[in-house]
């Protein structure tokens, strides 16, 4: 066949979202980019893959199925292969593909991306951001290099190397009374209606600190932004809880918000990378745990975490 690995992978992922503009949305590749693997892959078999349906996507023929399953297959014997031979390769791609845990597109992620393209050379980012669960199937897809994650909830994809950890902590809006307090407990703020990060695993890691040491609060707001979380608390919805603050001024919060420590012990979740290739990491990779973990070095615990200052000489991993 003439259709290269990418090229398969453009039609695989149309056939899983049963749309040309949620794939190219999900690939960062334009439509035009898409249709022509389709169109080639049509050609190849001698039959339609998809049929088309105006304003609804796309259906997937029965030949077109066979030919996802056996495109399937090839993509998975594609992913074992760049794991087999990864240690070997000593370059570094001029593509890096990663996906994020949506909040560090924003929180972080450009800083340290910065750090890492002015350490190796001219190299193209892609950014796809979404929650826990999808970044994980775009691992195991093929679809990304690399994921950068919360160690939250079951980990079923690769290897994961831990950077930092984050604990929870309480974010207040400004005329809390609580918000006058260094510290906060979970059973104070479980007074306050709640204002929940809801996206997959996360709100059921956020629930369930206060399923540990105290009542759930009533969720009042459900958001999948972390944006639109810190402008809830300060349009008065009630408070939240979060593990990251943002690093640097470009996100800083507004005047009518504050962050508080949990002085409760809980187990921080840790910033984590996940790959496919164990042990036999390429040098891309090891570069960009590098840069990752020095980056996080020099912004300190003060810098990325709301944390007892008892607390801060533990956060960082070696």
């Amino acid at each position: 066949m003439n259709l290269t690995v990418r090229q398969l992978r453009y039609v695989s992922e149309v056939a899983r979202l049963g749309s040309v503009q949620a794939a190219s949305t999900a690939l960062h590749i334009s439509q035009s980019s898409i249709l022509a693997a389709i169109t080639l892959a049509e050609g190849e078999i001698g039959a339609r893959i998809f049929e088309r349906r105006p304003a609804r996507g796309v259906q997937i023929t029965p030949a077109g199925e066979r030919f996802v399953t056996a495109a399937r297959i090839m993509l998975s014997a594609a992913n074992e292969f760049d794991r087999a031979i990864g240690d070997l390769s000593e370059r570094v791609p001029k593509i890096l593909r990663i996906g994020c845990f949506e909040p560090f597109g924003a929180l972080f992620l450009p800083a340290a991306l910065r750090r890492y393209v002015d350490s190796v050379g001219d190299v193209e980012i892609v950014l796809i951001e979404g929650d826990q669960v999808e970044v994980q199937r775009w691992l195991a897809d093929g679809l990304i290099d690399l994921g950068v994650i919360y160690d939250i909830g079951h980990i079923e994809v690769g290897s994961m190397t831990k950077i930092c950890k984050v604990p929870a902590h309480a974010v207040l809006h400004v005329d809390d009374p609580l918000a006058q307090q260094e510290a906060v407990s979970l059973s104070e703020i479980a007074t306050r209606p709640l204002i929940l990060l809801d996206m997959p695993q996360t709100s059921t890691y956020l629930l369930t600190l206060f399923d540990i040491l105290a009542e759930r609060p009533q969720v009042r707001f459900h958001t999948r932004s972390y944006e639109t979380v810190r402008s809830a608390v300060a349009s008065g919805f009630g408070m939240s809880v979060l593990n990251m603050k943002p690093v640097g001024g470009a996100n800083a919060d507004s005047a009518l918000i504050v962050r508080r420590p949990l002085v409760d012990e809980l187990p921080p979740p840790s910033i984590s990378i996940i790959d496919l290739y164990g042990h036999s990491k390429p040098l891309f990779l090891r570069l960009f745990i590098d840069v990752c973990r020095q980056f996080f070095r020099e912004v300190g615990p003060a810098g990325f975490s709301v944390a007892l200052r008892h607390t801060h000489q533990s956060l960082l991993w070696s």
